[in-house]
């Protein structure tokens, strides 16, 4: 267990903001399978600050085993400190801001990564959010802009002295967006470079890439992305691995059919069928893969238009 600010964290092992798949019956799964802490998905901060009902659902923690981190984004100190209050006002266990997001969208705004090209800019809206808010506050980075511009150990250092209680790292530039390999060493020199809470993230692939990242880099805490996409078991097999050295065995076919089943009902709970089934047929194909008839199976997942036939479909996996 540690700290990040005054909120305790039971275990090394977090979930990251992914954005169109970490929502809440995804965190609610996640968490279900020990994971210490989850993120919304990354959140507008003018969304929020208009009340714009759609945000406002995404923002939305109510229900779920605490603690959860709220993600927003913008480049406007004065809104983003404003979002932050309402995040919070909402529930919200610490506030996450996102100065990594590479899509071409958001950096073309000067939000997400392209805020790694304005450190003043970056300082001004940690140091707003910070005092917006009584809980925590968190900085998403990446390495950097590019090669020619690797500055997250200035980013961080500025984190740190802006009151941010954490900064969490993915180690590979905005232009590699997730091509080539993390570099693992850059989370390792920045351990040594705050006090705060460091949080690794990149090319966790398994318990043993989890365990490994710890030992390497020193972090404080890793957090898994794309390889908890339809497999929200690697929570579980981390979590034993880090904390108890525990081999947990990989899951049957009975458990992931079960758990893809309990994931879609949970998101027919909170969005209703008809959105539900649209957006749980990735989540189908991801559970599947891997497995003998997926792919024959994942073109009549995408056609699916009701609960009862995701299900239906699922369950002819042998």
């Amino acid at each position: 267990m540690f700290s990040i600010g005054d909120v305790k964290i039971k275990n090394r092992v977090m979930a990251a903001p992914l954005a169109g798949v970490s929502d809440k019956a995804y965190r609610i799964t996640a968490k279900s399978f020990g994971c210490s802490l989850t993120f919304t998905e990354m959140i507008s901060d003018m969304g929020l600050v208009c009340g714009q009902e759609k945000t406002r659902k995404m923002a939305d923690t109510s229900g779920e085993d605490p603690p959860v981190a709220v993600q927003i984004f913008g480049s406007k100190s004065e809104i983003m400190g404003k979002a932050a209050a309402i995040a919070e006002q909402m529930g919200a266990g610490i506030i996450d801001i996102n100065m990594g997001c590479p899509t071409p969208k958001i950096v073309k705004n000067g939000e997400g990564a392209a805020l790694m090209l304005d450190i003043s800019r970056s300082r001004a809206i940690i140091r707003e959010v910070v005092k917006s808010v009584k809980v925590p506050v968190t900085v998403k980075m990446r390495k950097g802009w590019d090669e020619n511009s690797v500055n997250c150990l200035e980013l961080a250092a500025v984190a740190e002295q802006e009151g941010a209680s954490a900064v969490i790292l993915h180690p590979r530039t905005r232009m590699q967006f997730f091509s080539g390999r993390a570099d693992w060493d850059m989370i390792k020199e920045l351990k040594k470079q705050v006090s705060i809470p460091v949080i690794g993230n990149g090319d966790i692939w398994s318990a043993a890439d989890a365990l490994r990242m710890l030992e390497y880099t020193g972090c404080d805490a890793v957090m898994i992305g794309r390889a908890a996409m339809g497999n929200p078991f690697i929570f579980q097999q981390s979590v034993e691995l880090v904390e108890n050295g525990r081999t947990v065995d990989p899951p049957d076919l009975e458990e992931r059919v079960n758990t893809a089943v309990r994931h879609l009902d949970l998101a027919c709970r909170f969005k209703g069928e008809a959105v539900a089934v649209r957006e749980m047929r990735k989540h189908f194909s991801w559970y599947i893969k891997g497995l003998r008839g997926a792919a024959r199976l994942r073109e009549r997942i995408n056609q699916a238009a009701a609960r009862d036939e995701l299900v239906k479909i699922i369950q002819e996996i042998k």
